[in-house]
């Protein structure tokens, strides 16, 4: 059963991540230890307010930047799958499965990981500086 306090904490955790710029925020990186997180990369695909979200099936690779509203002004490559399908229930109490793919395959493993106590960092490949960060993504457009 999803209570008025789960309801809200979606709402607090949904205008956390936007005034910090951020696509992803997980229950844990605001101090609560719940299996909670909100991912929005665009308005187009939308928000995903995910309460008890699993992976259950994860396919490919791919390396690419993340950074972390935990850790500012931090960047490194990481490997992760670029597909997953994601099983989780909403705020209404419903049990939704979704796959996403590239970015958003990332932006949901990035948060998951919070939710087992990773942080990307413990992943990283090679650290950006953040001086350095446009100059690679500009220098890795087409990978």
């Amino acid at each position: 059963m999803i209570t008025d306090d789960i309801v809200t904490l979606l709402d607090d955790m949904y205008e956390t991540m936007v005034a910090h710029d951020g696509i992803g925020l997980a229950a844990p990186q605001i101090g609560k230890n719940l299996q909670i997180a909100v991912i929005e990369i665009d308005e187009e695909t939308g928000l995903f307010e995910l309460i008890n979200p699993e992976i259950i099936e994860a396919k490919g690779e791919d390396i690419d930047v993340e950074g972390c509203l935990s850790i500012p002004e931090t960047y490194g490559t990481v490997k992760r799958a670029d597909e997953v399908t994601v099983r989780y229930f909403d705020r209404e109490g419903e049990e939704i499965e979704v796959t996403a793919y590239g970015y958003l395959a990332r932006a949901f493993q990035h948060e998951l990981d919070h939710l087992q106590g990773k942080l990307f960092i413990d992943q990283m490949i090679e650290r950006i500086p953040p001086d350095e960060l446009e100059a690679y993504m500009e220098a890795h457009l087409d990978d």
